[in-house]
């Protein structure tokens, strides 16, 4: 089977193409290096089954040179930035919604017909139902991000109807692990390596996250495929717990043993489109056989160590 991963040089995409490598799959990696980093494919562009296209997803034209002949589409390039859309309004329309267009239109083209996309749970916006199903309908959208991503789930469902594709749709919570770029964890232990004495948490403290190993979710990904349910498949994937913020700070503080003072922005959010509270309802997935092997304390202090082991990153970002 040979597959394609759009954003395969980034955190979740880099860890798909080395399981796929690992598990035998000739893979087309397509990604534009303007989050993700060639040193993450170390292992993967030494492998003979492995092709790397520095390619960008708006490229109608260069994108339709090599996303054909494809069995399998992992579509994981987008924007994942929550805080900043309101500063670039047209980022997440651009590099998520018409992104995604361009990737099921090549396909229709190509006649290529199954495709997994990242989604988030964000897309439920403040949702009334916690934790939160997958048949929860959705609220007005509060983030430009989870409207993006509400749109490219709403155009994955029309091609499938339209033009029999099988979609597998995964509404993600915080993924943590090797190889993280971006997001609270990496922010605070950035902070803490700068100046150890003093950490500014945006908000209250008080808010309430999931996260998940990016292990578990892979390997949630690659069992729900082997069982269809339906042409279009939605999982919401995360682990059966939640923390607060204040957790969080607490176990790297903990990890790096440093006691800062915490300066708070107040509020209980930390930026327009911040949810203060994400727990997902994970039955479906586990339903499957599927269970998380990290807690979410687990996945943080592996990620801190990770960025222990790995400071280039913290210049990279």
């Amino acid at each position: 089977m040979k597959i394609f991963v759009t954003g395969c040089a980034g955190f979740i995409g880099s860890n798909l193409v080395d399981r796929l490598l690992y598990d035998g799959y000739e893979v087309v990696g397509y990604d534009n290096l303007s989050t993700g980093n060639m040193r993450f494919l170390e292992l993967a562009v030494n492998n003979p089954r492995f092709t790397f296209v520095n390619g960008d997803l708006l490229d109608f034209e260069r994108l339709s040179l090599y996303l054909r002949d494809i069995d399998f589409v992992y579509h994981l390039a987008a924007n994942a930035d929550v805080r900043f859309g309101p500063n670039n309004t047209r980022r997440d329309l651009e590099q998520n919604t018409i992104a995604t267009y361009n990737v099921l239109e090549v396909m229709r083209l190509n006649n290529i017909k199954n495709i997994v996309f990242s989604s988030t749970g964000s897309v439920y916006g403040e949702a009334k139902i916690i934790p939160t199903p997958e048949n929860c309908s959705f609220p007005v959208q509060t983030s430009l991000y989870g409207a993006s991503k509400s749109a490219c789930e709403g155009l994955l469902q029309a091609f499938s109807e339209s033009f029999d594709f099988n979609v597998w749709i995964f509404r993600f919570v915080s993924i943590l692990g090797e190889r993280y770029t971006h997001g609270h964890i990496f922010d605070f232990y950035k902070s803490l390596k700068e100046d150890p004495s003093t950490l500014r948490i945006l908000g209250n403290g008080k808010q309430r996250k999931s996260y998940l190993y990016i292990q578990d979710c892979i390997d949630a990904i690659l069992l729900a495929i082997l069982q269809p349910s339906a042409k279009v498949n939605i999982y919401n994937l995360g682990v059966d717990d939640y923390c607060e913020v204040n957790d969080s700070i607490s176990w790297i503080c903990k990890e790096l043993r440093v006691e800062p003072k915490l300066s708070y922005a107040g509020g209980d959010r930390g930026w327009i489109g911040d949810n203060p509270f994400i727990y997902l309802d994970t039955k479906k997935i586990q339903s499957l056989g599927w269970s998380p092997k990290l807690t979410i304390n687990d996945g943080v202090i592996k990620t801190v160590r990770y960025l222990q082991e790995n400071e280039w990153l913290t210049n990279f970002r």
